[in-house]
Order: C-alpha cells, then sequence, then structure tokens
C-alpha cells in the first residue's frame, strides 16, 4: 500500500472509530474490481453509474448503443446503459434533451424486465435531475424493493428526501448508502448532510475523503475538488476554495464547474474582468441557468447594462426549454425573478408552487424572500425562521432573514442577521453583499 492510499484508510478509519456519520459508521469499502478487467462497455457502464464519464467518449458510447440495439432492440441491458449514456451527455453538454432520450429508453428497458434494477435507480436519478423529487422518491423506492442492498438505491432516495425536506430520513438513507459502499458518492453525501446540519469541519473532513476516493478519476476528482471549494466558500475562506478550484482545472481543464466557482472568487476578490471571461467560459461549455444568470450579474457589476439585459433574456430561453423538456424550474425561476424585480407577483406564484412542491429549507427560503420583495414580510417570517431551522451557515439564507426583520422594523435583529451573514460571507452574492454593507452603515 502506498503512503497515500495508507493516509486515506486510516482517516477513513479514525471517521469510523469517531462515529462521525451522523451517528452511522464509515466501513472500509471491498477491493475495486479493475476496470481494465471489464469489457469496454461494462466499464463505460460501470463508470456512467457513478455519474461520471469515466474518461470514456460518451458520444461514441452512445453510438455503439444505437447500433447494437438496432440489430437486438429488445436488448435491455443495452437499453439501460444507452439510458444512463444519455443522462451522461445531457450534463455534458447542459441539452436537456437528452432526458428525454433517456426515458424513453430506460422505461422501454423497464418494460421489458420489471425488475430490471438499473432502469428503476437509472429512472430515479433522471427524476432528480429534472428536480421531480416526489417521482425520484417513487422510482429509488422501487429500486431498493428489487435490491435493498444496491448502495446506489440509496443516494436516490437519500437526495430525494433532502429536497423533501424530510431531513431525518434523508440521512438514514445517507448512513444505509455509506455502510453499504463507503466511497466518493457517500462521502460526498455525508458532507452534505453534515453542511445542512450547520457542521462546516465536519462537511469539510468528509468531502476531503470524497476527493481522495476520487483522486486520478479526472472528471470525478474535479467534481469532489469543486464541491469541497463551495464549502471553504460558503464561510469565507476564499483563497482555500479558490485553490480546489485551480486543482480541479488542473485534474480536468475546462471544467465548467470550476470556472463557475473560480468566477465568483474573483469577483469576490474586486477582479470582474477576470470573472466575466471565467464564467463566459463556462456558459460557453453548459449554458446552465445559473452559469448565464451569474453572468449578467457580473456585466452589472462592471457597469455593463446592455449586456446584462442580453444575458437576462437568454434566461428565459434556456428556462423555456428546460421545462418543454422535463424539468421543474419553478423555484430557480421564481428566485431569480425575485432578485431582479422581475414580475414580482408572478415569481411569489412561483415560489408558492415550488415550496408546495420541494418542502425543504431551500423552497421555505425562496417563497419567504418572494413574498418580502411583495412587501408581505409578516408572512415571510415564519417561512425564513424554517428556512434555518436546521442550523445551516448559509449567507444568503441570513440575509433574507435580516431583510424581513428590518421590514418589519425590527432594526436590531434584522442588524444582527445581516452581520452573520457577512460575518461568514462578506461576498456571498454580486447582488447582495453590497446591500449588506450600505444597510448597516
Amino acid at each position: 500500500m502506498t503512503r497515500r492510499r495508507l493516509e486515506v484508510a486510516v482517516a477513513a478509519a479514525v471517521l469510523a472509530a469517531a462515529a462521525l456519520l451522523l451517528g452511522g459508521v464509515l466501513r472500509k469499502p471491498a477491493a475495486a474490481s479493475s476496470a481494465s478487467a471489464l469489457p469496454p462497455t461494462r466499464a463505460a457502464g460501470e463508470s456512467l453509474q457513478t455519474g461520471f464519464s469515466g474518461g470514456s467518449d460518451t458520444a461514441g458510447l452512445i453510438e455503439r448503443l444505437q447500433s447494437v440495439l438496432r440489430a437486438a432492440p429488445q436488448d435491455a441491458s443495452s437499453l439501460d446503459l444507452l439510458g444512463l449514456a444519455y443522462q451522461q451527455r445531457a450534463r455534458e453538454t447542459g441539452d436537456a434533451a437528452y432526458y428525454t432520450k433517456s426515458e424513453g429508453v430506460l422505461e422501454h428497458a423497464l418494460a421489458l424486465r420489471p425488475n430490471d434494477l438499473l432502469a428503476a435507480s437509472g429512472l430515479g436519478s433522471l427524476a432528480l435531475s429534472r428536480h421531480r423529487f416526489r417521482d425520484a422518491l417513487v422510482l429509488g423506492s422501487r429500486a431498493r424493493s428489487i435490491s435493498p442492498t444496491t448502495a446506489r438505491n440509496y443516494g436516490v432516495i437519500g437526495d430525494a428526501l433532502v429536497e423533501l425536506g424530510r431531513y431525518p430520513e434523508a440521512f438514514r438513507a445517507f448512513d444505509r448508502f455509506a455502510e453499504l459502499r463507503p466511497g466518493l458518492a457517500a462521502y460526498a453525501r455525508v458532507s452534505h448532510a453534515r453542511e445542512l446540519l450547520g457542521d462546516v469541519p465536519g462537511a469539510i473532513e468528509a468531502m476531503k475523503l470524497a476527493v481522495d476516493a476520487g483522486s486520478g478519476q479526472g472528471e470525478a476528482e474535479a467534481w469532489t475538488r469543486v464541491q469541497l471549494g463551495k464549502i471553504y466558500w460558503s464561510v469565507g475562506r476564499l483563497s482555500a476554495a479558490a485553490s480546489e478550484y485551480r486543482g480541479a482545472l488542473r485534474v480536468f481543464p475546462g471544467y465548467p464547474y470550476a470556472l463557475d466557482a473560480l468566477a465568483r472568487v474573483e469577483a469576490a476578490r474586486g477582479r470582474l474582468a477576470p470573472a466575466i471571461a471565467l464564467e463566459q467560459r463556462a456558459s460557453a461549455v453548459i449554458p446552465l441557468p445559473q452559469y448565464v444568470g451569474q453572468l449578467s450579474d457580473l456585466y452589472r457589476a462592471a457597469g455593463k447594462p446592455r449586456l446584462a439585459r442580453r444575458q437576462y433574456a437568454l434566461i428565459g430561453v434556456i428556462q423555456r426549454l428546460l421545462v418543454a423538456y422535463g424539468v421543474k424550474t419553478d423555484l430557480e425561476t421564481a428566485l431569480f425573478d425575485v432578485d431582479h424585480g422581475v414580475r414580482l407577483s408572478h415569481a411569489l406564484a412561483l415560489a408558492r408552487r415550488a415550496r408546495a412542491d420541494r418542502p425543504s429549507i431551500d423552497g421555505d427560503d425562496v417563497l419567504a424572500w418572494a413574498l418580502a420583495r411583495n412587501g408581505r414580510c409578516g408572512e415571510a417570517l415564519p417561512y425564513s425562521k424554517s428556512a434555518l431551522r436546521l442550523g445551516t451557515r448559509d449567507a444568503l439564507k441570513l440575509f433574507h432573514r435580516g431583510m424581513i426583520e428590518r421590514c418589519l422594523g425590527n432594526r436590531a435583529a434584522g442588524d444582527s442577521f445581516l452581520r452573520r451573514a457577512l460575518a461568514l460571507n462578506p461576498h456571498f452574492s454580486v447582488l447582495w453583499s453590497p446591500v449588506a454593507r450600505k444597510a448597516l452603515r
């Protein structure tokens, strides 16, 4: 065993001994089978189940699987792999049309084999990607009934439960995932759970294990480094965050998630031109609404309102395309519109619908902010309190609470929350950090 592997094993053992996993345990994973020992298509399938390409040519894999299925259209195993490959291609390109294609082939596979585990769990993952969390829970539970000892099923179930605001159940699902298959996916979920509960040191510790588990795996390592950087960012540790983002770009050049994250660091440092350049590169690779929205805000901060308006208009086009391909965007659309003063009464209706669909702390927070921006701060306060009920250290939620308290005339309480937001992360938002600072003058 190399020194590096020994350090990772020791870290995992210490975590297990201390029972730090939300009351669960972290067991040493079974030795992974060598991908080189698997047939090329099988190896790609193993990789696709992790949500990463593993360095394979996804477009080429899709072509090969389509060729197989032209000759054998009832080959359920090839349908399974094609459905997962379509989901990976959607992640790589941002083209939600691949979601519809994935749904079609996976449903075909499940019709051919009602107990097809990969089809059921794949449809669950697809539902998560489309923000259809109740559907994801049903599909994840179906996959679990087919195979109660398959770890991936508990990831689908736990992720869905988090978005539905059912946190104790979600954390138990993550515990079970980690018991069955300690590794990158389990450690990342443990990290997220700890972050939700306000345990930032614990979240960092678990995400470092995820980074170690993904070391040398290209996209997987890059993703975990970005997630670790985001935790550092959330508590204002800009240098540590930037180091992780740059590390992600070293192992996976041009990785859009790292480019977007690094753009936020550059903006926080007052370097708007490099920030804009980075965000342009991210949105050129995958035109996600959050990238385009951040770019519009950077243009606005740089005194380029015409370019900002162009990006604002583009977001509407992207969101309509996402909806056309089955993606629910109510929560994200409501937050963007509320932040930018767009059709506030309509945004409030969207926020209400989104919160009913996703009764999580994020759903509570967006509805609280929408109510406040519509001048209904008395109604907003209970939702804002609920958004902070887990103890999550989230500067934006603290800012929203502060502005709601001030709106209600509770100046001292409002200023306290604004100070907490800025103390946690002085650069939490291109739009709202300056507003918080100005309010406290």
